[in-house]
């Protein structure tokens, strides 16, 4: 299981990467304000993908300290605040959706007395929205 979560961090950091030196690149080829706007959406996205690891940590250690996991819930909802705030592209509005509906089932998991909730949606729909943050 640990295996699993650790592929699952390299996936998403994979993706975070793959996502910053596209939109580093496409900075050469396009205008300044659409650049910028997807720099901000990528680097909240990595700070998303940073989260959703610190998730999967506070969930493997739940029985030491089972505040982090809120604690991780709450810094994902305050990027993807930050992500819908800064944009009005359809697709990347769906992607924070679909993450906050991920994050929302986690903490509905951790009331309900799941102390090991699945994270694998969180850090699939993180995945989808560093795709669409990705010009």
């Amino acid at each position: 299981m640990a295996a699993s979560r650790r592929r699952e961090r390299r996936h998403v950091t994979a993706i975070a990467a793959v996502a910053a030196t596209t939109a580093l690149t496409t900075a050469l080829l396009t205008g300044c304000d659409s650049v910028n706007t997807a720099l901000d959406c990528v680097r909240t996205a990595d700070s998303i993908a940073d989260s959703v690891t610190a998730l999967q940590q506070a969930v493997e250690n739940a029985a030491n300290d089972p505040t982090q996991t809120d604690a991780s819930l709450d810094s994902i909802q305050q990027n993807l605040k930050k992500i819908g705030d800064q944009t009005d592209d359809a697709d990347v509005n769906k992607a924070v959706d679909h993450l906050q509906q991920a994050v929302d089932n986690v903490r509905t998991a951790v009331k309900n007395g799941d102390s090991t909730p699945d994270v694998t949606p969180v850090t699939d729909a993180a995945g989808e929205l560093t795709k669409v943050c990705t010009p």
